[in-house]
């Protein structure tokens, strides 16, 4: 009998795994229908030895001392600090679209009280800002927009800025000084040997069973468990009875490279001309040393793995559904970004699922508080 059946490998459910097991003692079996542990952060070496992530980039990046801190007992960090340039108008430039970005493009020298003046006269007044090329223009105007942010999410999204969220481009920001870091959060790093070794040492307990190749759904009535916590997508997980929620996928192309580098920066980002959105040279966020790169070509689908939760009203309101649907449950908990339906960084599923940890643990064993202080559930013991 196990104490908990968690379904998925990836952040959510291998956090939860190694907290259950470490810190309660807890029996888990922990299943994924993929023949890998580390979820979309799944790295690997290819046949020419470059470390490489089978699904596109992923760069840590965090403002929470305590994920950094919990994370870091299973890896040593290399820190990186990711840059990313966009090609417009036959130019690379640096995007978030910064102090740097306007002078090279229109051949200026401004300086940072300038540049905000640029952007308040070029920025277009809206009342209400609802979608997420409202965001943009009430920001920087009409053709940064064009050039920067709508080819580029009508690729990604197969939809138009007018008809997204605002959440979609208010992610990236707008800069006056000369910072080129596509990220500003205090911690900044990659884990030293790569996300799977990561995982692996996560997963290494003698209470955690971990099984690959497995659709939950083959093994949930043969295999007796007490409780299930689930990551997969939400309206699978109830067969789709109010329809299925959208989601964007990728397609990855990779190519290895004779030469030390590809490109002359982590990511280039294509917003306009191309299929493709962006070119990733790993070498850069891995710090490996070797003779050749490796390089991954992304191009959104419709079809394919779920990624990208898409952002509109209405498919918030479906999720709505299921969310109440997953609250009448007993005995089972739903965590991640799929189960969750919303697009979440890794360490903002890690934090939801030690949150989630702790609120399970307080749910069964009130003697979290030992000798009138919090036990820290973050740490090894």
């Amino acid at each position: 009998m196990f104490d908990y059946l968690i379904v998925g490998a990836g952040f959510a459910g291998s956090v939860l795994a190694e907290r259950l097991a470490t810190q309660a003692n807890k029996k888990v079996l922990i299943v994924d229908k993929r023949d890998h542990i580390a979820g979309n952060a799944y790295d690997y070496y290819n046949n020419d030895g470059i470390l490489i992530h089978k699904y596109g980039p992923h760069i840590f990046h965090t403002n929470s001392r305590d994920v950094f801190d919990y994370l870091g007992q299973f890896t040593e960090w290399r820190p990186y600090e990711h840059r990313v340039l966009a090609s417009v108008d036959g130019q690379l430039v640096p995007i978030p679209i910064n102090l740097n970005t306007i002078n090279k493009m229109y051949g200026l020298q401004l300086n940072s009280s300038q540049v905000e003046e640029f952007f308040e006269s070029k920025a277009e007044k809206v009342d209400r800002v609802k979608t997420s090329e409202d965001v943009v223009v009430s920001k920087v105007g009409r053709e940064l927009y064009e050039k920067f942010f709508r080819g580029y999410t009508r690729k990604q999204w197969d939809l138009d800025p007018s008809e997204l969220d605002a959440s979609v481009t208010a992610r990236v920001p707008t800069r006056t000084n000369r910072d080129d870091r596509y990220f500003t959060d205090t911690y900044q790093a990659m884990p030293l040997h790569g996300y799977t070794a990561m995982f692996q040492k996560m997963l290494s307990h003698p209470n955690i069973k971990v099984m690959l190749n497995t659709d939950y759904k083959e093994i949930i009535d043969i295999i007796p468990h007490k409780t299930l916590i689930y990551s997969g997508p939400v309206d699978s997980y109830f067969n789709y009875c109010y329809g299925k929620l959208p989601y964007r996928s990728l397609e990855f192309k990779f190519e290895t490279i004779n030469s030390e580098y590809f490109q002359e920066t982590g990511t280039i980002n294509y917003p306009n001309e191309q299929a493709y959105t962006r070119i990733t040279d790993f070498k850069y966020l891995t710090g490996q040393q070797h003779p050749k790169t490796a390089v991954v070509y992304e191009f959104p689908r419709a079809e394919g793995d779920p990624y990208y939760p898409v952002p509109r009203p209405e498919n918030a309101e479906i999720y709505k559904k299921y969310q109440q649907l997953a609250e009448t449950m007993t005995n089972t908990y739903f965590v991640g970004r799929l189960a969750t339906y919303k697009y979440y960084n890794m360490d903002q599923v890690v934090a939801q699922a030690l949150t989630l940890f702790k609120k399970i643990v307080q749910a069964h064993q009130p003697e979290t508080h030992v000798n009138g202080q919090e036990k820290n559930l973050l740490q090894q013991p």
